[in-house]
């Protein structure tokens, strides 16, 4: 069998390769890139994939029995056209199944609402390609708070508009996990599975940091008008409200519902006690 994994390049796309091309079973592995360049060092075979060229995804899923799709990455009204064109591909060339890598959050009334739309809708273009199919909707990616912590500390808190809210975060490494045993795993096709691990509070993040790094961070709750105001005038104004879009789903506690990974990955999700321990070594 032959697994085309799209966006190898990116970070999600390319810890999913990696994992892989160290479990794979025989299957051979094809790497997808918009640049192709800038995946050379995972070894292994990279076509072209711009989600924006369908003559030139049909040629390079030639040969693949099952793909992997990586959400993209740009606005919501242009990658539902995008992720359309990788399925029409992915049908043209004879792929007989597609995974694809989702989004948890909240779909209406937040800033973040139109990109998880958008991920709703390629979500039902999947299941109506008339493909063998799974659905992986991500929890919150935990890293970007690791990587953080030097802005953390500056400021001596965490400060967003979550309150109390509980968030169900992942890793990219178990998320690469996960995809993998999606594109193996056969008796796990036609169902949409949600992918994090147990859900925490920003206090509880905040303590967690605290054992991983020895700093004393405190939470302090903002306003949601506050926090996109803070999150535009350090990221712009595309990012910044879609940050604050993601912390009133918090709030909201659309990421505190029940996760389905221990079912996908045939073992439960790392602990946070672990992951934030293993900081430390």
């Amino acid at each position: 069998m032959t697994i085309a994994i799209t966006a190898v390049s990116g970070q999600l796309g390319g810890a999913i390769a990696r994992n892989l091309i160290k479990t794979a079973g025989g299957e051979s592995i094809i790497g997808l890139a918009r640049t192709p360049a800038n995946a050379k060092g995972l070894g292994i075979e990279i076509r072209p994939g711009d989600y924006g060229q369908p003559e030139q995804l049909r040629a390079s899923l030639d040969g693949v029995d099952t793909l992997l799709l990586v959400s993209g990455m740009d606005a919501p009204d242009a990658r539902i056209q995008q992720h359309r064109n990788v399925i029409e591909a992915a049908k043209a060339a004879g792929v007989q199944k597609i995974v694809y890598t989702s989004i948890q959050g909240a779909e209406d009334g937040t800033a973040f609402s139109p990109v998880v739309q958008s991920n709703r809708q390629t979500e039902a273009d999947v299941r109506d390609s008339g493909l063998a199919y799974a659905i992986g909707r991500n929890g919150i990616y935990i890293e970007p708070d690791v990587e953080y912590i030097a802005s953390y500390k500056a400021r001596g808190e965490i400060a967003n508009s979550a309150g109390a809210g509980k968030c169900g975060y992942t890793t990219r490494a178990e998320l690469a996990h996960a995809y993998a045993c999606l594109l193996s795993n056969d008796t796990l096709n036609g169902q949409t599975f949600n992918l994090w691990g147990t859900p925490i509070s920003q206090t509880e993040l905040a303590d967690y940091l605290n054992d991983a790094f020895g700093t004393s961070l405190t939470y302090r709750e903002m306003t949601p008008e506050e926090y996109v105001a803070d999150r535009t005038a350090e990221l712009g104004d595309f990012i910044g409200p879609i940050i604050g879009g993601i912390y009133e789903g918090i709030r909201l506690g659309i990421y505190d519902v029940p996760s389905d990974f221990a079912k996908v990955a045939g073992r439960p999700h790392q602990s946070w006690s672990d992951y934030f321990g293993s900081l430390t070594g």
